[in-house]
């Protein structure tokens, strides 16, 4: 419904069930690229082409090396990347509200292929190295970069597909991805896509930022009370 993945929910829950955390991380990326091409597919005429070859191209960089950093740097505390997701997720919603909160500055910008692809990197390195595809950011991102709120949905569901496989592929190759596990999410978030693409394209703007905006918060502190 709002353009990103359900790893904020499905990797803990994962866990939770026994799952062990980087394979909870594979599941959840595997997932991803299926059920944001059903998404996408439903949402395709929103798609804004211009801008998701550079997020694309920075998001598939970022997410490789926050996986790697993921699966062969232990050293990064769980609690110091929820507290690094809260200032990134609050700072994000902030700037989709820009335009209220100080008109002004938000006349000046004016992103660029350059602003697009190192902001992606930014993003989906801090997403790779918590298991996510970027998805739980890149739609208030792009929001707040002055796509209208149904485009950059769709555009973060389409730059998810590319995202979520170069990360899959990195936990797949180092033997982090249960297969059996992995099938049965894929069914039912398949349903849970295609259900949620079809109320996005009836919502209003409006509701669908606000939904957007609560969600993108409430996951971050869930994030965060999780680590504590």
């Amino acid at each position: 419904m709002f353009g990103i993945g359900g790893g904020s929910v499905g990797i803990p829950l994962l866990y939770l069930r026994g799952i062990p955390l980087l394979s909870a991380f594979a599941i959840n990326l595997f997932v991803v690229p299926f059920t944001s091409l059903v998404s996408a597919i439903t949402q395709r005429k929103n798609i804004e082409k211009r801008v998701a070859i550079y997020v694309v191209v920075g998001g598939i960089a970022g997410e490789v090396l926050g996986a790697f950093f993921a699966i062969y740097v232990g050293s990064i505390s769980t609690l110091t990347l929820a507290i690094i997701f809260v200032i990134t997720s609050s700072t994000t919603v902030s700037a989709m509200y820009l335009d209220r909160i100080a008109p002004k500055i938000s006349q000046k910008i004016n992103p660029g292929p350059k602003g697009f692809l190192s902001l992606a990197f930014i993003i989906n390195l801090i997403t790779g190295l918590r298991g996510g595809s970027g998805g739980s950011l890149l739609s208030p991102f792009l929001r707040a970069m002055k796509l209208e709120i149904h485009k950059a949905i769709a555009t973060s569901l389409f730059v998810t597909i590319f995202t979520a496989i170069a990360g899959t592929l990195v936990y797949w190759k180092t033997g982090n991805l249960i297969w059996l596990p992995a099938l049965c999410v894929l069914a039912g978030s398949m349903i849970g896509a295609r259900i949620g693409s079809r109320f996005s394209l009836k919502a209003k703007s409006a509701h669908l930022q606000m939904g957007l905006a609560i969600l993108v918060i409430g996951l971050a502190f869930t994030v965060l009370y999780n680590a504590l």
